[in-house]
């Protein structure tokens, strides 16, 4: 069994999710791949049970009927991992604006090298952007800073979504406290296990633009993570995330 398990959520992903899946479990490093899906009318957990035929042991599923949030498929997908005994739980993107390539190099970075979690980082050194406009990088780029300042959380990309998480973590982590389901609980999380004193390690990538399909922004996720910043702000000082 594989100590490695990718949580991928998925809504209306048809066009990608088996060649997300394919380059997942078909790398030197042997990694699961558990897919969290939202009710998605296009056919998208068929495609996932046809693959789980042929790949019984590497290729898990959570049907949930509807779509409910980042947030919530993520911790459906954490407490599914944890229950199962899986040692490095990986939050990755089914549309290849995070490449599974890079899936190693965030696994080191944890079991090899002293991190409690790491972060695909496209703001150190050797990180970057691939296929975005100018008013997009500078959105989320400002976004990175304003963060930084108002949480004195010193990760460079707070706002990322490809991380692996160790269980000790997860474990760690009382799910209940976590508001936001927005991209929002990108920043929730890390910010959550800081406050618990965990290590974390930034590795350089490139986060591309999706490949297929429709991009799920929104203007009240964007929203939901600035008024979300002040309210974890005023919760670490109260020190709400600590048990």
């Amino acid at each position: 069994m594989s100590e490695s398990i990718v949580i991928i959520p998925t809504y209306n992903e048809k066009e990608n999710i088996e060649k997300i899946i394919q380059a997942v479990i078909h790398q030197e490093e042997p990694f699961h791949v558990l897919i969290v899906d939202d009710g998605s009318p296009d056919g998208t957990a068929d495609i996932v049970k046809r693959l789980q035929g042929i790949h019984p042991e590497e290729i898990h599923l959570l049907e949930r009927s509807s779509k409910q949030g980042l947030g919530t498929a993520y911790i459906a997908g954490f407490k599914y991992c944890l229950q199962k005994g899986y040692t490095y739980i990986f939050e990755m993107d089914a549309d290849f604006s995070h490449n599974p390539l890079d899936l190693p190099r965030l696994l080191k970075a944890c079991r090899d090298e002293g991190g409690d979690f790491s972060i695909g980082s496209r703001y150190v050194r050797g990180g970057k952007v691939s296929n975005w406009s100018w008013d997009r990088i500078i959105l989320s780029y400002g976004a990175s800073w304003y963060v930084r300042l108002l949480t004195w959380m010193w990760i460079k990309d707070p706002t990322a979504g490809f991380i692996c998480y160790t269980s000790k973590v997860l474990e760690a982590i009382d799910f209940d406290k976590i508001e936001f389901v927005g991209y929002a609980f990108q920043i929730e999380m890390k910010f959550a296990a800081r406050q618990l004193g965990f290590k974390h390690k930034e590795v350089p990538i490139t986060f591309s633009d999706r490949e297929e399909g429709v991009s799920k922004m929104n203007g009240g996720i964007i929203s939901e993570a600035v008024i979300g910043v002040l309210k974890m702000c005023w919760r670490g000082i109260t020190g709400f995330y600590r048990n």
